[in-house]
């Protein structure tokens, strides 16, 4: 039995007079593990966009509706307030930060933070910031206190953002860019990300552009949180960013931010399943299993800049979902997918979305529950094998078995808008993920599938 971290009792007062409610129970909570991380699905929340309301407690209602979901980690997209110098829109972007230690009160106060986070770890989730440090808004308390935390051009002005690939300003003139030369600013990042693990009891952070900030930084900032509890970091970067593999190395997890594009090619007819393979044994060969990567058919960015589910998948969209859980790696649910979420989410100024359940949802239920459940789904160096199965078809289904002691899964997919006719070299007596009913293989059987079609079979 793994130790558990009790949160402070409440005082109590009593009073001779009269009586007072009974005080609130302490709150116990198992430590956040590589347990947790590599059988778990992470949510990212967009809190502004979530609810009508936009707020913590709007969303902290539909808590357990995540936890059915087979959600283990909330990324709580930037909750800071939001610079208003130069600001793009009515409301302003997120990653515009005028302060690295306040809440945005448009969400809501910081009781109320810390009450979600209370909340989730009730349930046995946990809660990891945005966290934006290679740049922040215009109107930050250091722009006028520190104005040496920041880059700046010939004329001693404090710039944006430089591309590094292209050494052109990436064109985000609401922020300013950070100066990491600067050991006093690299000090007050880290005491400003210490701060929410210590006051908040977060559980570790999801770091914006990654690759802008020095190893260094990462190296002394990482231990110093760990030393006050188990965190999970997630670096918005992939292997071809600055760093590579020794930077992804230091996080937890990074994006998959190549396999998301592929697999809009392929749902677009312009890539195939030959070209997934390499994909994945790119993957398996250059990260190996202790690098885990997160796969995503969206998240912030990509709805609101490139396009809904619907405009960049179509019927393909359930199909890539599945391939994404069932693929090494851990998956990831924007807000509203589970929703069928079908808009562009605005982003500098307020937006909502319906909450009707439909097929989405019980997918994707569905999936976390074999997520959650199966050791041969699990992520990281412990993780369950793949081992790619030949098909008659390999250039249009994708079929591979995943396997870890006892428990093995066969997945199918036929990523084509063809019906394909197929054989495969593979014999087993399995069962159907979405009603148990069983299926057998054989390398004798000519199998069909519809376009789009996936089965999911355990043992």
């Amino acid at each position: 039995m793994k130790p558990l971290i009790p949160l402070l009792f409440a005082v109590i007062i009593l009073a001779c007079d009269s009586p007072k409610p009974e005080a609130a129970r302490p709150i116990a909570y198992e430590p956040l593990s590589e347990n947790v991380w590599t059988t778990g699905v992470l949510y990212e929340a967009n809190i502004r966009q979530y609810s009508p309301e936009g707020s913590f407690n709007a969303f902290a209602k539909d808590l357990p509706i995540l936890k059915d979901l087979g959600v283990k980690i909330l990324w709580l997209m930037p909750i800071n307030p939001i610079s208003t110098t130069k600001s793009k829109g009515p409301l302003g972007s997120y990653y515009a930060v005028s302060s690295y230690t306040q809440v945005n009160p448009e969400f809501g106060t910081l009781e109320d933070l810390k009450q979600l986070v209370r909340q989730a770890h009730q349930l046995g989730m946990y809660v990891i910031l945005d966290w934006v440090p290679g740049h922040t808004g215009w109107d930050h308390e250091w722009i006028q206190s520190n104005p040496d935390f920041y880059l700046k051009n010939e004329a001693g002005e404090i710039i944006d953002p430089i591309n590094p690939f292209t050494g052109e300003s990436f064109g985000w003139t609401d922020v300013a860019d950070l100066n990491y030369d600067n050991m006093d600013m690299r000090e007050a990042m880290r005491q400003a990300m210490l701060y929410w693990v210590q006051e908040v009891d977060v559980d570790g952070y999801r770091i914006d552009q990654a690759y802008a900030v020095p190893d260094e930084f990462y190296q002394k900032t990482f231990g110093v949180l760990k030393a006050i509890k188990p965190v999970f970091l997630l670096a918005e970067t992939d292997i071809n960013h600055p760093g590579g593999i020794d930077l992804i190395s230091k996080f937890d997890a990074s994006y998959d931010w190549p396999g998301h594009h592929l697999s809009k090619d392929i749902a677009r007819g312009d890539k195939n399943v030959s070209d997934w393979d390499t994909h994945i044994t790119g993957i398996l060969d250059q990260y190996g299993l202790e690098n885990m990567v997160v796969n995503f058919v969206t998240n912030h960015d990509e709805n609101s800049w490139n396009g809904t589910i619907n405009e960049s998948f179509g019927p393909a969209a359930h199909a890539f979902m599945a391939t994404h859980y069932m693929s090494p790696g851990m998956p990831l649910i924007y807000s509203g997918q589970e929703y069928d979420l079908n808009k562009r989410l605005l982003f500098f100024e307020k937006d909502s979305f319906p909450k009707t359940s439909g097929v989405t949802m019980k997918l994707l239920q569905q999936l976390g529950n074999l997520k959650n459940n199966h050791p041969a789904l699990t992520a990281g160096a412990q993780g369950g094998s793949y081992k790619r199965i030949a098909t008659s078809k390999d250039q249009q289904v994708l079929a591979f078995e995943r396997a870890k002691g006892e428990d093995t899964l066969v997945f199918i997919a036929n990523l084509y808008k063809n019906y394909a006719q197929f054989t495969m070299p593979y014999n087993g007596t399995f069962k159907r993920y979405q009603d148990g009913k069983t299926k057998r293989l054989s390398s004798t059987y000519q199998y069909d599938m519809k376009p789009w079609e996936f089965w999911i079979l355990t043992k």
